[in-house]
């Protein structure tokens, strides 16, 4: 008179577990995700900052106008986008960590965190040096005018000599 499906007394626990199916790694596939996802993340990096490197040059590049002996340019402030750039790969992990954490995948999901906290870390610290940072003020004019050389000798001779 008992069906198959019906609940046993003290076991219906057992039951919905089993008929669950579980995504947490078993074995070390966990671990190895996350170091397979870090070295990921250091090829993405080594990458960003290969074209950031490109950009930086191009840049510079085109504020001499393509000339070789062309003065450096004015400090034009500081340039966000590498700060964005890192700000974006930072949120990236961290969106990854979420869903390995909420998927079971501890080992992983926490080396992820970890990633992501250095990022974040990396990206306030150049924010703020960024911010920090003022155009130099230039140098001011000597008030003092030295009097000629009167030795004979030539300008070099009297520069040196503290005349």
């Amino acid at each position: 008179m008992t069906h198959s499906e019906s609940r046993l007394p003290g076991r219906p626990d057992e039951r919905a577990s089993a008929a669950r199916s579980s995504s947490a790694p078993g074995g070390c596939a966990d671990p190895l995700v996350g170091v397979v996802l870090v070295v990921a993340e250091a090829a993405a990096g080594a990458l960003l900052a290969i074209w950031l490197m490109v950009r930086g040059l191009a840049r510079s590049h085109e504020a001499t106008g393509g000339k070789a002996s062309a003065p450096p340019p004015a400090d034009p402030g500081m340039d966000w986008t590498p700060v964005v750039v890192i700000a974006v790969l930072a949120l990236l992990v961290a969106c990854v960590a979420a869903e390995l954490l909420r998927s079971g995948w501890y080992w992983s999901g926490g080396t992820q965190v970890v990633v992501a906290v250095a990022l974040g870390v990396t990206v306030l610290a150049t924010a703020v040096q960024g911010s920090g940072r003022e155009a130099p003020e230039p140098a001011p004019a000597p008030t003092y005018v030295s009097p000629p050389c009167r030795s004979g000798g030539d300008s070099d001779e009297c520069a040196r000599s503290g005349r």
